[in-house]
């Protein structure tokens, strides 16, 4: 399912949160300046945006369905009469949005804070009248009802209320709660909401319909109203401060999109994309409080801090069959220290046919330039194509065999470096084209002839790898300079600039990347000619798994040499590859996981049976360590007794960041792959 989503940077100062209050609720109303706001931003997307869209009914009824998506998505507040009453807009929401008119745009929400403020008014009476629940009782809760028919009536409502509650006592109840101490949990948790709905104003209503509305051009495409668009300003500036993650929201949990490189999250080794937050405490001893339902921001600000002070995340884990599975990291605030953000290399040694190769490989973490050293003219300014160039030198007195380059968990960064790294091994030529919304197509390109590295190469990405590794993964493709190994990439390949408006600012997604094969990276991302086992959820992560996401399509080819590439002997490389990772206990291991959440993703009803949700969590706890242990074994390694002996058992690298045996895996078998390739050509060569 394709979910709403909201995102921002958990990085600043910690900002106290309020004590609940009253939360009577006041019709909340358009203003003047909102009528003019959304009149500048459709004609800012008319004439601007990447993706021609009419606005016609056709839109309309796409934008009221998610509108109401986004206001209850799960379906739990609506009654079918709302819906059918607000079913007459269907088709005149896009003569309102276009005359600046957002009547029922408001009616619409005030409609859903009353039907929110109801079910929690519901949940804490329930609480407060200790209300028994019969946890003995055979019963399940769908944890997905994006899809299912609206409630009829207020007793079919309040039957899907129980179980809600229910599941939210049980799931206290099986973290050690005690049935008074899960009450209390819960009555602030749903105070924290009734104060968060009470404090909402017309900017907000204004912002979420707006910002439904744009994204029916693209993902990419948002407003920010003044307050916001000064938070994103900060953000962008001090990024890099903080715990280093970022954070978005999805119903009523806060969930982690992206780690930063190297920051103060990522060295934990205990958080990924696609965990969810659900609990935050201060310090080391602090109590964990409870942010289940907050807003985003007040998540966010709970989660900043000083430099050198301590935050522990309560999260269920991603891929988590048991939402009652839960774990406390401790992580300390920190900057990310720019060093640390670098390319940095090693040498790895692999074994093949009584003969050592040594491989370099070089982990660039993001694409990077210090524009404002070059701009001072500083002759020794900072950039990843300058340190590349750097390590790859260092590399060659090592008299390496082959080369790597690891962009996994690559988010993107500067297009700039993106070209000239390409430049560093080929000849000369383009590499990447870039489309306007005009269909005016601009291609950029190596003209220096210096080449810094022609060996053999790879370039090995993940489903992270993004927008400026995209553009370089698919510049070696073409060029047939070396091999892709690992997954199919991000699918990120549009370009956002921000527009000020009187009142805020909107970002824009205004051109298109395409490869010089033509090829756009959009949605599809590069496929790799090696394809890895992944634990990344492509309907979770990825552009592909964007509502309104861009669609794949093609330009003009640029015209370009090859180098004699690998075609020909292609097929025998996977062969071999797929012979060792069959296996192979870390692939191994990997495609028994990958199964696994199939598996359980598969199955959205979670028992209300107190005992059979205890089951099921004993159940994936001891498929897990059995799963981990096979592993083990088949290497040669002792066997562990329990999950969280994983933890101390991290290695890492020279940054201090954890590396996963599963990435360890990878790399490894992306260097053996290398090494076939260089046996196979020399074969080749010898024969023709």
């Amino acid at each position: 399912m394709k979910k709403a989503l909201r995102t921002t940077l958990a990085s600043l100062v910690l900002i106290p949160s309020l004590s609940w209050a009253s939360a009577d609720l006041s019709t909340l109303l358009p203003q003047e300046v909102h009528r003019s706001t959304l009149k500048d931003i459709v004609n800012s997307l008319q004439s601007g945006h990447y993706n021609k869209i009419q606005i016609n009914d056709e839109l309309s009824s796409r934008l009221l369905d998610s509108y109401i998506k986004s206001l209850d998505p799960n379906r739990l507040a609506f009654y079918q009469s709302d819906i059918t009453e607000f079913d007459a807009y269907r088709y005149t929401l896009d003569d309102e949005v276009e005359a600046g008119n957002l009547e029922h745009a408001y009616q619409i929400f005030n409609r859903a804070q009353q039907r929110i403020k109801q079910q929690l008014d519901w949940f804490i009476a329930r609480l407060n009248d200790d209300t028994p629940f019969d946890f003995t009782k055979d019963e399940t809760l769908d944890t997905d009802r994006s899809d299912n028919e609206w409630a009829m009536n207020k007793k079919e409502l309040e039957d899907l209320w129980r179980k809600r509650l229910k599941s939210a006592l049980l799931n206290l109840r099986l973290a050690d709660k005690t049935g008074e101490d899960a009450r209390e949990v819960l009555i602030k948790r749903y105070q924290n909401q009734l104060k968060r709905i009470s404090q909402t104003n017309s900017e907000d209503v204004f912002q979420q319909f707006v910002n439904v509305f744009t994204k029916k051009f693209d993902p990419h495409t948002s407003y920010f109203s003044p307050r916001n668009s000064e938070n994103f300003k900060i953000n962008m500036s001090l990024s890099l401060e903080g715990i280093g993650a970022v954070l978005q929201s999805e119903n009523e949990h806060t969930k982690i999109v992206r780690l930063v490189p190297a920051g103060p999250a990522d060295k934990t080794g205990q958080l990924k994309p696609s965990d969810l937050i659900v609990g935050v405490g201060q310090g080391a001893e602090g109590a964990i409080e409870d942010v289940v339902g907050l807003r985003l921001d007040d998540v966010v600000d709970k989660i900043r801090g000083p430099k050198g002070s301590i935050v522990r995340l309560e999260v269920i884990p991603s891929g988590s069959a048991d939402q009652t599975a839960r774990k406390v990291v401790l992580i300390e605030r920190n900057k990310v220290r720019l060093e640390e953000q670098a390319a940095h290399k090693e040498i790895i040694d692999i074994e093949h046919k009584g003969r050592n190769y040594k491989l370099g490989v070089i982990d660039i973490p993001a694409f990077y330039i210090d524009f404002a050293a070059l701009q001072r003219g500083d002759a020794d300014y900072k950039s990843t194509t300058r340190d590349v160039e750097q390590l790859v030198k260092e590399l060659k007195t090592d008299n390496i065999d082959g080369l790597i380059i690891d962009l996994r968990n690559n988010g993107g960064g500067s297009l700039r470096e993106a070209n000239e790294l390409v430049g560093l091994f080929i000849d000369r030529g383009p590499t990447v084209q870039i489309r306007d919304p005009q269909g005016r197509v601009d291609i950029l390109g190596d003209f220096n002839p210096k080449i810094a590295y022609t060996g053999p190469m790879a370039v090995l990405v993940n489903r992270l790898s993004a927008s400026a590794s995209e553009i370089f993964a698919g510049a070696i493709q073409d060029y047939r300079r070396g091999l892709v190994i690992g997954d199919q990439t991000f699918g990120k390949g549009t370009v956002q600039t921000l527009q000020p408006l009187d009142h805020g600012q909107l970002k824009l997604t205004h051109a298109k990347f395409y490869r010089i094969s033509g090829e756009s990276t959009q949605n599809k991302g590069v496929i790799p000619d090696v394809t890895m086992p992944s634990l990344f959820d492509k309907e979770e992560i990825g552009e592909s798994a964007l509502e309104g996401a861009l669609p794949w399509d093609e330009v003009k080819q640029a015209k370009h040499g090859m180098y004699s590439g690998f075609s020909p002997f292609l097929d025998k490389l996977l062969a071999r590859h797929n012979a060792r990772v069959s296996t192979q206990p870390d692939f191994m291991f990997m495609r028994e996981q990958i199964a696994r959440q199939q598996e359980d993703k598969a199955n959205d009803l979670v028992p209300l049976n107190e005992s059979a949700l205890k089951l099921k969590r004993e159940e994936a706890e001891n498929w897990q360590l059995e799963a981990e242990n096979r592993r083990r074994v088949a290497k040669g390694e002792a066997p562990i007794k329990q999950l969280s002996e994983l933890d101390d058992m991290l290695k890492k690298d020279e940054q201090g960041t954890p590396i996963s045996e599963e990435s360890r895996a990878v790399l490894t078998e992306s260097g053996r792959i290398l090494i076939d390739l260089m046996e196979l050509s020399t074969h080749y060569a010898a024969n023709n």
